[in-house]
């Protein structure tokens, strides 16, 4: 009825923790996507999420904006200097390249950022250079960034997040009605959590940063 809500939820995914699986939504994107004429916006820290909230707050029309549970660390350039920093203005469909990398893409957003970074530095020290793209708005992609992703060759979303319906097959799809070329895989939540901390539960459902590295090496050694 073009009204103009806004919704902020906080809790969302395994990173909500010791609530256990009652409390864990994994389900937000595929949730938000049922919903026409919204916006769903997911930011990465909290520099970010200043900038996010801004904008929700300034411009009309139905938005979410969704969050875990965790301090985040603020996310770095590779000089050490703030990302987001007080130069960022927030556009929504804009990704962001956090990491520039020619060996293949992570694809991510949200909570799974910095343990995306986290990963690159260790890949980084075994020879291996690996992008990272930040997809704050999963409902609206932007796909010249993307396209540069498929050009590395190898693309891997990385969510705390159901697998069946979130960043994972959003990007799949695009991939398959455009015709790029590059390998593809998936990481995300295939079963329901438990109640623990996000630490344990990361590691429990191989979504932590050493089984992201895992992969990205196996990959990688599998397409040389």
């Amino acid at each position: 009825n073009n009204t103009s809500v806004k919704i902020i939820c906080t809790h969302c995914g395994l990173d909500v923790g010791e609530d256990g699986k009652t409390h864990q939504c994994i389900d937000y994107i595929s949730l938000s996507s049922n919903l026409y004429n919204s916006k769903l916006i997911i930011p990465a820290d909290a520099n970010q999420a200043d900038r996010i909230i801004r904008y929700a707050a300034m411009v009309p029309g139905n938005i979410i904006v969704a969050m875990g549970r965790s301090k985040l660390p603020v996310l770095q350039k590779e000089d050490g200097s703030v990302f987001f920093d007080r130069e960022y203005t927030f556009e929504y469909g804009k990704a962001d390249w956090i990491r520039k990398g020619n060996h293949g893409t992570i694809i991510t957003y949200g909570t799974m950022v910095y343990k995306a970074v986290n990963a690159c530095e260790k890949l980084k020290k075994m020879g291996f250079s690996f992008g990272i793209l930040n997809i704050s708005c999963p409902l609206a992609l932007d796909t010249q960034k993307l396209y540069e992703a498929a050009e590395t060759g190898l693309i891997v979303t990385y969510e705390d997040h159901n697998i069946r319906t979130g960043i994972g097959s959003i990007v799949g799809a695009f991939i398959a009605e455009e015709g790029l070329k590059c390998n593809f895989k998936r990481m995300g939540i295939r079963e329901y959590g438990v109640s623990a901390s996000p630490a344990y539960q990361f590691r429990e459902k191989s979504l932590d940063e050493d089984s992201l590295v895992d992969l990205l090496c196996k990959q990688r050694n599998y397409n040389s």
